[in-house]
């Protein structure tokens, strides 16, 4: 028997695979990539008596190859908040879907595990820009002050590695990231340990790689809605998503567009509704070939250039 884990790159996926295994502690096939590389499942091949376990991707995005492997016979263990379309009904398929805005797959895993690894479910929630279900799950613990600080800290760092056109633009290979994490109970101890010189090195490369964001201005503006331009550079593309999360923090009555410019004239976006209505997100950008994501938060992996205008007019016109 095989084992597979297949996971998102950024911290909510990494978060939901580090309690599983935390839990239960399977030597595991691991397939990760940058967080757009969503389309995971076309990379796994399992037959009967294989365990496929699938973190915080797309199911609408992966049925075609989710139904191989199950035709296939293996047993699949599917844990997910975007968008799923239909979820098919199969003796070997267990799926643990919820797509409400206020969740993450680190939140349902710790859910599904009554609290066992609630630690790293937290951090896994600071890092998906969900800070109020995070620090109400913190203070379950006990967790307050500097500590809590540093959790949500960890959480916006391995978010910010996740993101990339290619594994080349991240710091950490996601794999390779979940091997250190995994060395350590909580993340407090990861914290506490030699280790945590990861952790030094992404807060550094954040740090270098938000202040050139900051320099960039909006490209166009309302009262419900802003756009940014990026240019193709690999601190622009490693600093999408939190630039984003940022930006809806820090407006929240707004939604946010960050484009980046691609080598190929394509551009890759990334979506924030506004936090006080964290909904039609992925409505915008399933509009487009290759969009989807969850209603809060959504991209588009390769605008046309062509698209340019009328993703902008959709933008605008989606909350205005």
């Amino acid at each position: 028997m095989r084992v597979v884990d297949v996971f998102n790159g950024d911290a909510d996926g990494l978060c939901a695979l580090l309690q599983l295994r935390c839990v239960v502690p399977l030597v595991s096939e691991k397939l990760s990539g940058v967080k757009r590389d969503i389309q995971l499942l076309r990379r796994v091949e399992a037959g009967a008596g294989d365990q496929v376990t699938v973190l915080d991707i797309s199911m609408e995005k992966n049925r075609t190859d989710l139904l191989r492997l199950l035709e296939a016979g293996s047993e699949v263990f599917y844990v997910d908040h975007h968008r799923s379309g239909d979820i098919p009904i199969h003796a070997n398929l267990q799926a643990l879907i919820d797509t409400q805005a206020e969740t993450c797959t680190s939140l349902i895993v710790n859910q599904h595990l009554e609290g066992a690894c609630t630690a790293w479910a937290v951090v896994g929630a600071y890092g998906d820009n969900l800070s109020r279900p995070a620090s109400a799950l913190a203070s379950t613990l006990g967790i307050e002050g500097a500590e809590r600080e540093q959790l949500e800290r960890l959480g916006v760092c391995l978010n910010y590695n996740g993101y990339g056109a290619t594994l080349e633009d991240l710091h950490y290979h996601p794999v390779e990231l979940f091997e250190r994490l995994s060395a350590h109970s909580s993340p407090q101890a990861f914290l506490r340990s030699s280790d945590s010189t990861i952790y030094r090195q992404l807060e550094l490369g954040y740090q270098e790689d938000m202040l050139q964001a900051q320099a960039v201005t909006a490209h166009r503006q309302t009262a419900d809605s802003a756009a940014y331009l990026l240019p193709d550079a690999p601190w622009a593309r490693r600093i999408s998503g939190v630039f984003a999360n940022q930006l809806a923090n820090s407006a929240p009555q707004r939604a946010h567009a960050l484009l980046n410019a691609l080598a190929s004239g394509e551009w890759l976006v990334s979506v924030r509704a506004p936090l006080e209505n964290r909904c039609g997100a992925d409505e915008l950008c399933a509009r487009f070939p290759t969009g989807g994501g969850r209603a809060a938060a959504a991209g588009i992996n390769r605008l046309p250039a062509k698209c340019f205008e009328e993703f902008m007019a959709a933008f605008a016109a989606q909350w205005g």
